[in-house]
């Protein structure tokens, strides 16, 4: 099945969010009405590693597949999402940024209240697929070599150590890639990655570069319901798009100038 197929990006689930995370965050009353509306609509959520699976080799999707998908690793994934992932029956896929996971590793440069590792093991024994964010959360596109490898190879290491498993699945930072960050994570083992782009994820977007669409605290269900089944999806994120494309300039006279810096050093 080589159909396109939407890629939800949820990241914090919480009444009371605190104003760094409050706009790409969703009510737990909101979460439970979207989670409803797929399940009443056919759809069936899978892994971000079935999907592409399915795309790579050619195996079976259900009929109307949807990712569901939550960056960061915020505590409310565990507290208000898992209930109704597992009401449904659905799966889904945790990125963690392991430095922001409360425990060990947490690096204290995390947003809000996180996951712990005991709630990141029970959200992967629940159908939750857990993938890579790298360990610190930063601007991937931006780093330098050494820098760009400790971020994805330490996020995987502490993964691995923690669940048992290596993860196969990855999310970059603020959906930031660049073809150096896409080998990166590709040379340490991660067999595909999600970008943002709000735009349905295809197959030929290729397994290092599927595109997701923002769902936000602002997404009422109508529009929920429209991204979904595909319908104005680009009407919907123009701006965002527009701020891109403008942002993306700006990294990369950025990336020029430290270049041009570093070989004169």
């Amino acid at each position: 099945m080589n159909a396109p197929v939407p890629i939800l990006m949820y990241h914090s689930i919480a009444h009371q969010p605190n104003e760094a995370t409050r706009e790409l965050s969703v009510t737990p009353d909101a979460f439970a009405e979207q989670m409803a509306l797929l399940y009443e609509q056919g759809f069936t959520p899978v892994s971000t590693a079935r999907l592409a699976a399915s795309w790579r080799e050619g195996g079976p999707l259900p009929e109307r597949p949807v990712l569901v998908t939550f960056d960061d690793g915020y505590e409310g994934v565990h507290r208000h999402g898992l209930p109704v992932l597992a009401k449904h029956g659905f799966a889904a896929t945790l990125f963690v940024s392991t430095g922001w996971i409360r425990g060990a590793y947490d690096t204290g440069g995390s947003l809000d209240t996180m996951l712990d590792w005991d709630q990141v093991r029970e959200l992967a024994a629940e159908q939750v697929e857990i993938g890579g964010h790298s360990h610190t959360h930063p601007q991937m596109d931006q780093l330098a070599e050494d820098a760009l490898r400790f971020e994805v190879l330490r996020c995987r290491e502490i993964i691995a150590d923690e669940l048992g498993a290596g993860p196969a699945s990855f999310a970059y930072p603020y959906g930031y890639s660049s073809r150096r960050v896409r080998h990166a994570v590709r040379a340490a083992g991660f067999a595909q990655a999600l970008a943002v782009g709000n735009a349905l994820a295809r197959r030929r977007q290729g397994p290092y570069a599927l595109q997701r669409v923002t769902v936000r605290r602002s997404t009422g269900i109508e529009e929920f319901e429209r991204l979904v089944e595909g319908r104005a999806i680009a009407l919907n994120f123009a701006r965002d798009r527009a701020l891109t494309k403008g942002y993306a300039m700006v990294r990369r006279a950025r990336q020029v100038r430290r270049k041009a810096i570093s070989s004169r050093v």
